[in-house]
């Protein structure tokens, strides 16, 4: 057994963990996820903007061209806040909004060029860290925290993540 709570032979995880190494591991999950938007913040702050509005460039860029259903979908909230967001980052020039060829009653979103800088800006700062720290942790480490992050998700949210994920 290693000192880390993993079998050597295995890789295979403990089926046992106490509470304290529970409150570990969500501590270290808050901090890190503070860590994690600080720079964000601080951007969006200049900007008077919020992590919503983060997320929703996050996903336009992603899958340029989703539906306004689809991204309300993915970010799980609702109609109203999306509008509210979505509003403010269409009147500042950042994401463009386009009527359907199919289907007329759907609403196609796209960054625009300055939405697109602003988005690149704010997941540069993400991605810095990310990778300083998979470097630090190694291969073995980033592919179990990815299956943590995965296990943690709900079904429905995990389907939507692995569909992202996978380009389908």
């Amino acid at each position: 057994m290693a000192d880390n709570g993993t079998s050597v032979a295995g890789g295979e995880a403990l089926l046992f963990l106490t509470d304290e190494q529970l409150r570990k591991g969500i501590e270290a999950m808050f901090f890190a996820y503070r860590g994690f938007t600080a720079d964000p913040d601080r951007i969006l702050e200049k900007l008077a903007y919020g992590r919503a509005h983060h997320r929703a460039l996050h996903f336009i860029h992603r899958q340029s061209g989703l539906t306004v259903n689809t991204l309300l979908a993915v970010l799980g909230v609702t109609k109203q806040s999306l509008n509210r967001v979505l509003r403010t980052l269409i009147d500042d020039g950042l994401v463009e909004s386009r009527i359907g060829r199919r289907d007329k009653r759907e609403r196609h979103l796209y960054l625009t060029e300055k939405g697109t800088a602003l988005e690149r800006e704010l997941s540069e700062a993400q991605r810095v860290r990310m990778r300083a720290a998979y470097r630090t942790a190694g291969p073995q480490a980033v592919a179990g925290f990815r299956q943590v992050l995965e296990a943690m998700m709900d079904l429905d949210m995990r389907r939507q993540y692995l569909m992202l994920r996978d380009g389908v």
